[in-house]
């Protein structure tokens, strides 16, 4: 994986930016079906911007009483935030952009990926550009890809493919080639089938069985 001078800056401002985008979504948006799950677009902004004053602590305990399972413990503190105003999560998104919290057994690599990965959950399905660094992308796939992303932050086995960004240099893997943005590639590897459709070669059926 890439070094970065300071991983938690660059965290710090992708959740600024994405409290920026939130802020500005209609009723009717945030109303919309998300591309995470059955989570319409406020409640993956919800499940992001858990981070008021003892959030580490509820996650630890939401997670432990969800047998040790990330996304347990996820549902558990989206649920008890998805009510709140829009204007309160973001504040407290902004509040605690800083946070050096990550996952147990996880590094810098899990909050950058989530709030990423995340935020292409709420604007493809508005029709919003993905317009985040690249760079930025290339963490997020050394991440996903990884056998300790695979264990406990994205589903399943990756299939024997090889993928190619289209706009940074990277590539993982060996058999049958998926080309594509990086972003894609993301999405596809994640488990989103959104982000098969911008991707292509001999692969990329095999992908969509993530």
């Amino acid at each position: 994986m890439a070094r970065v001078d300071d991983p938690f800056a660059l965290i710090a401002t992708e959740r600024l930016a994405l409290a920026d985008l939130v802020d500005e979504l209609t009723e009717a948006q945030l109303a919309t079906q998300s591309l995470c799950g059955a989570w319409t677009v406020r409640e993956v902004a919800a499940h992001l911007m858990a981070a008021e004053d003892g959030a580490v602590t509820e996650f630890l305990v939401a997670w432990v009483r969800g047998g040790f399972s990330f996304d347990k413990a996820n549902q558990r503190m989206t649920a008890a935030r998805a009510s709140m105003p829009v204007a309160e999560l973001t504040a407290l998104f902004r509040e605690h952009a800083d946070s050096r919290f990550t996952p147990p057994t996880m590094d810098w690599h899990a909050p950058l990926s989530d709030v990423m990965i995340h935020r292409e959950d709420i604007a493809v399905p508005l029709g919003l550009p993905s317009d985040r660094p690249v760079e930025s992308w290339r963490h997020v796939l050394d991440f996903v890809v990884s056998p300790k992303a695979r264990r406990g932050f994205v589903p399943g086995r990756l299939p024997h493919v090889r993928l190619v960004a289209t706009d940074v240099d990277w590539s993982h893997g060996s058999g049958p080639e998926v080309t594509g943005p990086a972003a894609a590639l993301a999405l596809a590897v994640s488990g989103r089938a959104a982000g098969l459709e911008t991707l292509s070669g001999s692969g990329r059926d095999l992908l969509g069985q993530v």
